[in-house]
C-alpha cells in the first residue's frame, strides 16, 4: 500500500501471452501514480517494441505528483518514440489505456486516457462501469445504432481498431477526469481479457477477489480457461482511502477533459 497525494492505493498486475500467440506484445505499468496497459500491433517484435516504447515514456513519471498536462505531454513523447520505429505498409503501433492519479484544483482525480480498444473500467458500490470507449469499427456501428452492444461482442470485425498510437495514425487519445473515491476499484486491461470474458464475469471476479493482485491473476487465468486466443494483461487498482469521499453520483459523472483533435487519417489494424 502506498499513499500518493492524500490517496492510499494498492494494486496488482498479471500478463500472459495466451495459448495461441508465440509472443506477448502487451506492455503495462503498475506503479503509482500510473496504471496503464498497451497492446502492440504490427507483428511480434514490432508490436512488442511499440507497446514497450509507449509505456516507457510514462515510466519516468513514477513516484511524481502529476497534473493532467503532464499526462498529455507524456503521450506526445510516446507518439514520437513509437513513430521512430519506421514506416511501411503497416508500421507498428499500439493501443494505450489506463488511469493516472493527478492533482486538480488541489484535490485528487483520475485522468483516464484511451486510444484503441484496450479498456479501463471502474467498480464502485458493486457495479462495474466501462469508462473508456473503444476506438473500433464495431463501436462505430454500436454508436450509430446499427448493432447492439451484445452483437458487438460477437461481431467478426470486433478487433479492427480505428485509432492507435503509431500504426500510421496521428489521432490523439480521449481523456476523462474522474474524482477519486475511497472504496473504488479500477481495472485496466488489453482486449485479450474482454474477448474471452463477458462484463458480468469480469465484475464477478472483481467483487469476489479481495486483493487486487488476486483479482488480476484470476482474471488472466479465467481468460486462458475461456480460450486464451490473444495476449492478456490486467491491472487492478484499489483506492483504500482518500482525503475526500464523494457520493456515487458525482463519481460516476466526473468531468471530461476536452478531446484532443482527431485527424482524418486513422489506423485500421487487427490486434
Amino acid at each position: 500500500m502506498i499513499r500518493v497525494d492524500g490517496v492510499e492505493l494498492t494494486w496488482g498486475a498479471a500478463s500472459d501471452r495466451g495459448l495461441r500467440r508465440q509472443k506477448n506484445e502487451d506492455s503495462h505499468l503498475a506503479d503509482a501514480p500510473l496504471f496503464l496497459v498497451a497492446d502492440g500491433m504490427g507483428g511480434h517484435e514490432g508490436g512488442a517494441e511499440a507497446s514497450a516504447r509507449a509505456i516507457d515514456e510514462f515510466r519516468r513519471l513514477v513516484g511524481l505528483s502529476l497534473n493532467p498536462d503532464a499526462v498529455h505531454e507524456a503521450f506526445a513523447r510516446a507518439v514520437r518514440s513509437v513513430d521512430e520505429l519506421g514506416i511501411g505498409s503497416f508500421p507498428p503501433g499500439t493501443t494505450l489505456s489506463g488511469a493516472v492519479l493527478c492533482a486538480q484544483a488541489g484535490e485528487p482525480y483520475w485522468v483516464i486516457l484511451n486510444v484503441g480498444d484496450s479498456r479501463t473500467y471502474r467498480l464502485y458500490g458493486g457495479a462495474l462501469a466501462q469508462i473508456s470507449v473503444d476506438h473500433s469499427s464495431v463501436q462505430q456501428l454500436v454508436d450509430s445504432g446499427t448493432i447492439s452492444p451484445a452483437e458487438a461482442e460477437r461481431h467478426p470485425q470486433r478487433s479492427v481498431i480505428t485509432r492507435a498510437l503509431g500504426a500510421g495514425s496521428t489521432a490523439m487519445p480521449d481523456y476523462w477526469l474522474l474524482p477519486v473515491a475511497a472504496g473504488e476499484r479500477l481495472l485496466v486491461c488489453s482486449d485479450g481479457l474482454t474477448k474471452e470474458l463477458a462484463a458480468d464475469d469480469i465484475a464477478r471476479v472483481l467483487r469476489t477477489e479481495l486483493s487486487p493482485q488476486a483479482a488480476a491473476t484470476r482474471l488472466v487465468h479465467e481468460a486462458l480457461l475461456h480460450g486464451g486466443r490473444d495476449n492478456v494483461t490486467v491491472v487492478v487498482v484499489d483506492v483504500v482511502g482518500a482525503v475526500v469521499d464523494r457520493d456515487d453520483e458525482e463519481d460516476t459523472a466526473g468531468a471530461t477533459l476536452p478531446r484532443a483533435g482527431e485527424t482524418e487519417r486513422d489506423a485500421h489494424g487487427h490486434l
